[in-house]
């Protein structure tokens, strides 16, 4: 990368900075006026927690995060970009934050019906980043500098509130452009095509996650999705590094935790509200996923 564009990464990271710090007061995660756009700030390194990345582009501008999607593991920090073009269940745990120098991060919603419109408008002759590999439903690089200043005018429009409803759906349709053209732009438009293998797989994984609670039947979901059996479960492993049944054993392994934190719910009875018939499977295969029992687990997150 040539010092030139390095210098302009800082400028517009530290424009992020004083953003983010200045509508983000409070510790957590915080919508904004913009619709889509969140942006985060914490304070210190945790434990392990659960959460579900839904069609999203982000950027860390601050801070350094470990993330457990599927069966990959990330450790990235500023000036990372991370683009989930499918749903996924992920772990995570800040690596690097303090009071002093807080973990901050933004990111935007993405939008799948506006990535099938800009693919079918772009010319054939557009010039795209090829990275030629295989397809997963989340990437991590290197943030662009084109991406990383269409959230700094995205972050700034804050401050406009009547220039919002305009200029806000401009910047956000120019991001989403960016990133078709970008690194992550080759299996991003192969995940948002109609009739490629990974959109199917992306129309199955939207199933389970609407429906993970019913029993599975791996070949009544391939034939859903017009696939052979064989094919579905090689593609779907491609995309997700998961088998579909360990997806839907992430769901409802997450949901269930959330259940016990937020609804008080016992082992016993979040384990039945998501899906399982044996309690006692339920116990191996949470201790086997977060490392502990559920009710030592628990409190353990509830004492953090």
């Amino acid at each position: 990368m040539s010092t030139d564009k390095q210098i302009k990464l800082e400028i517009l990271r530290t424009n992020l900075e004083k953003k983010i710090l200045q509508h983000c007061t409070e510790i957590g995660k915080q919508n904004t006026k913009i619709d889509g756009l969140m942006i985060s700030r914490q304070e210190n390194k945790g434990t392990l927690e659960n959460c579900f990345y839904t069609p999203t582009v982000g950027v860390i501008i601050q801070g350094c995060k470990y993330s457990r999607i599927g069966n990959d593991e990330y450790n990235y920090g500023a000036l990372h970009c991370m683009v989930a073009g499918v749903d996924m269940p992920s772990l995570y745990r800040l690596t690097e934050a303090s009071p002093e120098k807080p973990f901050l991060a933004i990111s935007l919603g993405l939008d799948r019906y506006l990535i099938a419109q800009l693919i079918a408008e772009m010319q054939p002759s557009s010039t795209f980043y090829s990275v030629k590999k295989s397809f997963k439903g989340v990437v991590v690089a290197k943030v662009e500098l084109e991406i990383l200043d269409a959230f700094s005018r995205l972050i700034d429009l804050i401050d406009y509130p009547d220039q919002i409803p305009v200029i806000a759906p401009l910047i956000k349709r120019e991001l989403h452009y960016r990133l078709l053209l970008g690194f992550h732009g080759e299996w991003l438009r192969e995940i948002n095509t109609l009739g490629t293998q990974s959109n199917q797989i992306a129309k199955a994984i939207s199933w389970l996650r609407k429906n993970y609670r019913e029993p599975l039947l791996v070949e009544n979901l391939a034939e859903q999705v017009n696939m052979a059996p064989s094919t579905f479960h090689r593609h779907f492993r491609q995309v997700t590094t998961l088998s579909p049944i360990q997806f839907q054993k992430r769901l409802r392994l997450y949901e269930a935790q959330r259940l016990m934190l937020t609804s008080s719910l016992d082992a016993s009875s979040a384990a039945m509200t998501v899906g399982y018939e044996s309690i006692s499977q339920f116990n191996r295969e949470y201790k086997r996923l977060f490392g502990e029992p559920p009710f030592r687990n628990i409190l353990h997150l509830r004492d953090k």
